[in-house]
């Protein structure tokens, strides 16, 4: 399988389209006048504070206050073997007890403004390097859960924990295993300076505002996703493109000869076919090879996919088709849900299997399907309806948000009146008038 990570530096925005084997995996878009927030940390003040909802609203100075749940205002416990992710034991405790109006607290971004809501915000603050994610107010090591080998798990936790600084807390992220402590000690050096750095203008200046803010689009693509299974970093813009050269000397010089400068008379994405392909991401209907296809409908609440047979009429018997088509959309849906973003609750509607054999095997094809998605996903079954739940950690505003906006016709509904509802009504108006 060809990786390759394609930048396009544009007027007015970043975009990052990562390409699996030419097919686009995933799309990642950020503009000059709306810069992502997760990742920000702010010197806050608690504006309120609701008991009834176990939640409080911080004004970091962004227009709409951001709401931080007690789950995320109690000390970190342990570590849920997921990078950037921490479990919260908030049991016992009360929002009341730990904020009061007016107090002055730092906090980091979590999850971005969508729709009406403001930023989630979260006091366990977490610093991502290269290799090593800096858990300033923890105090353990964790392992990301993608390094599976029992004993690269033992050897890298050995490691975090003779080089974690004191009182603070280490997760070792995928990137580094097969690494060795030498890999490990310049993260650690600067990420301990980075939060001396955060700690000494957090007392400082004006509340709220912020004091320390992400990398933007690009070196976080180096960071976080520029890893050994990328075979090309291929970048459009040549000042950012001898940017990218110095930062991947400093974190992984072995990956700098893959990094390429594009230089043809030609639109960069267009050029890798990736214009297309965004368009058909945001397309409601997805066609699968087999000749079936699946729907993807979002409310407020949750995601809905429909998978339907379509055109695939198998070749042995129902059960059979059902099978394979449900079984070909599982790989269709994990690859959607990446491409699209879709975050929140997500509801698939697989065609109807009586067999709990054939129920099971599609449980297990969608779970592994769903393994190379970064984003934290759980599966939790089939429902009675033969429904399957699953969750998709919610970060950021999904593609069609970012790239789309509401019909001001239709409102969003993707109705409007029919024509003979509008002849009646116009009827009824002329009537009225005469009246």
């Amino acid at each position: 399988m060809i990786n390759e990570i394609i930048v396009d530096v544009g007027a007015g925005e970043i975009r990052v389209g990562i390409l699996e084997d030419k097919e686009l995996a995933e799309i990642h878009i950020e503009r000059t006048n709306h810069q992502g927030l997760v990742g920000n940390i702010y010197r806050g003040k608690v504006s309120s504070v609701l008991p009834g909802m176990q939640a409080a609203f911080i004004d970091i100075g962004y227009e709409k206050n951001a709401f931080l749940y007690v789950g995320d205002a109690v000390p970190q416990k342990e570590y849920t073997d997921d990078e950037l992710d921490v479990f919260r034991d908030y049991t016992g405790y009360n929002i009341t007890d730990i904020l009061k109006v007016g107090q002055e607290i730092t906090v980091q971004v979590i999850k971005e403004p969508i729709g009406t809501k403001g930023p989630r915000v979260s006091t366990h603050i977490t610093l991502p390097g290269r290799n090593l994610v800096l858990l300033p107010n923890a105090d353990y090591v964790g392992i990301s859960r993608r390094i599976e080998s029992d004993e690269e798990r033992q050897k890298l936790k050995k490691i975090a924990e003779k080089l974690k600084p004191e009182n603070m807390g280490l997760i070792v992220r995928t990137v580094s295993e097969g690494k060795d402590e030498a890999d490990f000690i310049e993260d650690v050096s600067f990420l301990t300076r980075l939060w001396a750095k955060i700690k000494q203008s957090e007392n400082s200046g004006p509340v709220p505002r912020c004091i320390h803010k992400d990398i933007n689009l690009i070196y976080r693509s180096v960071r976080d996703l520029f890893t050994w299974n990328i075979d090309k970093f291929i970048i459009n813009d040549e000042k950012e493109y001898n940017k990218v050269l110095e930062l991947v000397e400093m974190i992984s010089p072995v990956l700098k000869n893959r990094v390429e400068l594009f230089s043809k008379d030609y639109a960069i994405f267009d050029y890798y076919q990736i214009e297309t392909k965004i368009e058909r991401a945001l397309s409601r209907k997805v066609w699968l090879k087999c000749g079936g296809y699946i729907i993807i409908d979002k409310t407020e609440a949750l995601t809905v996919i429909d998978v339907n047979t379509g055109k695939f009429v198998g070749d042995n018997n129902l059960e059979d088709t059902v099978l394979k088509t449900n079984i070909e959309a599982t790989k269709e849906i994990a690859k959607q849900l990446r491409l699209r973003d879709i975050g929140g609750i997500v509801i698939i509607d697989f065609i109807d299997m009586s067999d709990s054999e054939h129920q099971q095997m599609v449980l297990d094809s969608l779970r592994q399907s769903l393994k190379s998605d970064r984003t934290k996903t759980i599966v939790l079954g089939m429902t009675a309806l033969g429904l399957v739940e699953m969750t998709r950690k919610k970060i950021r505003q999904e593609l069609a948000t970012v790239i789309k906006c509401d019909c001001p016709y239709c409102e969003g509904t993707g109705k409007i009146n029919s024509a003979d509802t509008n002849a009646v009504n116009r009827l009824k108006s002329n009537t009225d008038q005469k009246i």
